[in-house]
């Protein structure tokens, strides 16, 4: 009788715990949609975000004389276009525009007013001697396009330059898509 009194004791007991996981593996909050979607989008932000860094860095540690293949690779044929017109406008080279020439050809597709006419692809500058990425901000994003807030600084001329960068998602890598630079006064 003792013994089966202590077996009935040795399986409630085993019950008992056996309830108590079940419950406890129950009460696990599962992850909603909406909370893998953010989490998605909080590290696709977080990849844009290190890619754009990098690249900028590697842009200005490269050397001079690839500078506008580095910049083809960093950025959309779209946007390498329009940069490479802004920067030559009104000069006496082949096939450069004049700033309403300009304003006509890119209108529809960028805001040309923030297009650094004259200026240089991130930085006003024509020299430098150490680009650092101050910092670099989300400002918005939505569907593959993200919109920082940069600032690059460089130590050796002790300047900062402040930017808006467009930064987008095709075909699984990130490019540069717009940069809204404010030209010199």
């Amino acid at each position: 009788m003792k013994r089966t009194i202590i077996a009935s004791l040795f399986l409630i007991i085993a019950c008992k715990e056996e309830k108590k996981e079940i419950k406890t593996v129950a009460e696990e909050p599962q992850p909603t949609e909406e909370k893998v979607a953010l989490k998605n989008e909080s590290n696709e932000v977080e990849d844009a975000k290190k890619w754009l860094e990098k690249s900028i860095v590697d842009y200005f540690k490269a050397d001079i004389g690839n500078g506008e293949k580095n910049m083809q690779k960093i950025t959309t044929k779209d946007y390498f276009d329009y940069k490479t017109d802004a920067m030559n406008v009104d000069l006496d080279v082949d096939g450069s525009l004049t700033q309403k020439e300009f304003q006509d050809k890119w209108k529809s597709k960028f805001d040309t007013s923030k297009a650094g006419v004259g200026i240089g692809f991130l930085i006003p500058s024509q020299d430098w001697v150490n680009i650092e990425v101050d910092s670099c901000d989300l400002k918005s994003s939505s569907n593959n396009e993200y919109i920082f807030n940069v600032v690059l600084r460089d130590d050796g001329f002790k300047a900062h330059y402040p930017s808006v960068v467009k930064v987008v998602k095709e075909n699984g890598s990130f490019l540069i898509a717009d940069v809204w630079q404010d030209e010199p006064k």
